[in-house]
């Protein structure tokens, strides 16, 4: 059977191993920490995310987290404070599209799909970084920092935001900071939130934040800012830093926001970065999928849900092109062909989540007032269905195929 090299175990190379293992492939994860790194919050799982996930037997109902079965939007602005509207939209979209939106823990997530896989004879090697990439006619050999080095009939990039697969394919790339910066936390979920599994945005002068459920006793949170440049890291900030934010106006907005800011358990700051648009995924026998291919901003939470629709048509494809593996033409065609589906969309969504952010932390008050008004109209069941009929309009069409 074919050798694969995935590099990265993020959510990406976990989900893509276990798809291409139900292929006949061999693959082998390298990642470049020494094992598990808690890094980031959450992950907002979506219909179309959670449609692919449903095709690895067994998987679905062990995937952690909430369900989500409503959604509210609060203006803190002094003069237009209190609910702009509110709605089962997610309870719907479930009945339309036959799936949830559910919040889940990052970490959880990942450590289900690396012993999902590991239980599928999978390797993982850990600490283990890119360096280098040479290829031949026949396969491609990743070469490490440590001295080690794989070959593979094909390699694929799953290593994130920071992707080592991506500069050695196509060279270091200037990012631009977009001029806004997350602050985001896990707290214990208020008792008035306890009842309804919801999604709350807060509005206010300059900020905007975010929260629904990762669990039955735990919440998760985004503040997004206008404020200067902050590093690229999902780290979690030292106490001052928490302590510095617990100080500031935004821990003193009422609906709820202030109890989960002063009261989380753990806090990562970072600022958001855009990168320029790749024209091509692939070269040879190496293709980028995730955030390695295509960076999404996080304001529609789709993230994760753009890299497993990476994942199952990448994978579609390679199970229709019998023998791709091992036929530079055959492959050339599978890796051009996932372009043609991807790229488009992923493009229009990350275009749509830009936006997205950029109107919702708007600064003045008539700037403010003015979005509130668009936040109304919004949250109408047709506002909402709207968007969502954009980013799973067609999932219903694909079930057959999925």
């Amino acid at each position: 059977m074919a050798k694969v090299i995935i590099v990265g175990c993020g959510v990406a190379g976990p989900a893509l191993a276990i798809f291409l293992k139900r292929l006949g492939f061999e693959p082998i994860i390298y990642e470049r920490a020494n094992g598990l790194a808690n890094a980031g919050l959450s992950l907002f799982l979506q219909p179309n995310g959670l449609r692919v996930l449903s095709l690895i037997p067994g998987l679905s109902a062990a995937i952690p987290g909430k369900d989500i079965v409503s959604m509210s939007s609060y203006s803190t602005l002094e003069e237009d404070a209190g609910l702009l509207g509110d709605n089962d939209v997610p309870t719907d979209v479930r009945d339309v599209f036959g799936y949830p939106m559910r919040g889940v823990r990052r970490m959880e997530l990942i450590k289900l799909l690396v012993d999902v896989a590991e239980a599928q004879g999978i390797p993982i090697r850990w600490g283990h970084r890119l360096t280098d990439i040479e290829q031949s006619d026949g396969d491609v050999k990743a070469i490490f920092a440590n001295g080690f080095t794989d070959a593979g009939a094909f390699l694929v990039g799953c290593d994130g935001l920071h992707s080592a697969t991506r500069t050695v394919l196509f060279g270091e790339e200037p990012t631009t900071f977009l001029g806004l910066t997350q602050t985001g936390g896990i707290s214990p979920t208020p008792g008035d939130m306890v009842e309804h599994a919801r999604v709350i945005n807060w509005c206010g002068n300059g900020a905007h934040m975010m929260a629904y459920p990762v669990s039955d006793t735990h919440t998760s949170w985004a503040i997004t800012l206008r404020e200067g440049e902050a590093r690229e890291s999902w780290r979690a900030v030292d106490q001052h830093e928490v302590e510095k934010i617990r100080r500031t106006s935004i821990a003193q907005w009422g609906f709820g926001a202030s109890e989960l800011i002063k009261t989380a358990e753990k806090v990562v700051k970072f600022g958001l970065y855009d990168r320029p648009e790749l024209h091509s995924w692939h070269k040879g026998r190496v293709v980028l999928l995730g955030d390695a291919a295509h960076p999404t901003p996080p304001h529609l939470g789709q993230g994760a849900n753009q890299t497993f629709e990476d994942i199952y048509h990448l994978t579609h494809l390679l199970g229709t092109h019998p023998g791709a593996a091992g036929d530079s033409a055959t492959l050339e065609t599978v890796f051009t062909k996932y372009e043609q589906v991807r790229m488009p969309r992923s493009m229009v969504l990350i275009d749509t989540a830009r936006k997205q952010g950029e109107n919702r932390v708007v600064e003045g008050v008539e700037s403010c007032l003015a979005r509130n008004q668009g936040v109304r109209a919004f949250m109408s069941d047709e506002g909402v269905m709207a968007l969502y009929a954009e980013l799973y309009g067609d999932l219903v069409e694909k079930q057959s195929r999925l």
